[in-house]
Formats: structure tokens, sequence, C-alpha cells
């Protein structure tokens, strides 16, 4: 995959984690994974249209979505996932992709997102539209974020 079209939403995660508080925010490793993705606890998944057309698959363990979620809620304890919670990481993984949907954008490269949907338990998998999808893992303050990609179809 070529990195173009996946430096927008690694510098998405670098613009939009500062603003909601976040400070060390590095990437951490790049894999090849095939089209079935195994749960590691919580998956939110976004369409995305357009000049290029596939999905993109945020994952994270669920004591990670909570962290994040109570950073998000201004360190309100988050216990379990709840609705809020839920909500929370949710609109997390709107504004990245929207960031990452203007840094395509920027280059020339036309998007539309769809609404996210999030899925989260114990050994479950989704099945990806394409053959192949490319993982990079996202490191904030130490707390691991998998962004898995998956594109079936540009147009330039």
């Amino acid at each position: 995959m070529d990195v173009k079209l996946v430096n927008p939403f690694i510098e998405s995660f670098l613009t939009v984690m500062p603003q909601l508080g976040f400070s060390d925010i590095k990437k951490h490793g790049v894999s090849i994974k095939d089209k079935k993705l195994k749960s590691i606890g919580v998956m939110i998944i976004l369409g995305i249209v357009g000049n290029i057309k596939g999905n993109v698959v945020y994952g994270m363990n669920i004591e990670s979505a909570k962290k994040i979620a109570s950073k998000m809620m201004m360190g309100m304890p988050v216990n379990e996932l709840d609705d809020m919670a839920q909500s929370a990481i949710s609109e997390l993984s709107n504004m990245v992709t929207a960031n990452a949907s203007m840094n395509f954008s920027n280059i020339g490269i036309n998007t539309n997102i769809s609404t996210p949907t999030l899925m989260y338990g114990k050994d479950f998998e989704v099945k990806m539209n394409a053959d192949k999808v490319l993982c990079v893992g996202i490191l904030v303050d130490n707390i691991p974020i998998e962004i898995n990609i998956a594109f079936d179809k540009i147009i330039q």
C-alpha cells in the first residue's frame, strides 16, 4: 500500500490526540494482516468512499478504551465500557478519521466517511473487504491503538 494512503491517518493521530490532552503520540510498528481481524477487545469500524474505497478499523483492548474514554471525559473514572465511554471512543474514531479525510483532501484525494460502528467483547473477528490489511500501531501516552487500513479501490 502506498505510504500516501497511510500517512493521513498517522498525521491525524498526531493532530487530534494532543487536542484531547494526550502528549506522547508515536508510531509503534507496521504489519500486514489477512482479511480476518481478530478482536483485541474493542473495534471501531468506519467506511471510506470517494477516490478511495474501503474501511479503517481502530482496535484496542478494553482497558485502553477505558483509559482513553476517561481522558476524553476530563478524567472521570471509567470502570466499565458503558454507553458514555463507548460514545467517547466512537467520537474519537470519528474525529481522527474526519481529520484523515481532510489530510487526504490536501493531497488531492477526495473521501467521505461513514459513522463509526463500535463492537467490543471477547473472541470475535471482523472480515475486511480486502485480502490484505495494513496495521499501523500507535502508542498514545503508552496506550496501544491499532489502525487497520483496507482499501479495495483507489481512483486517482
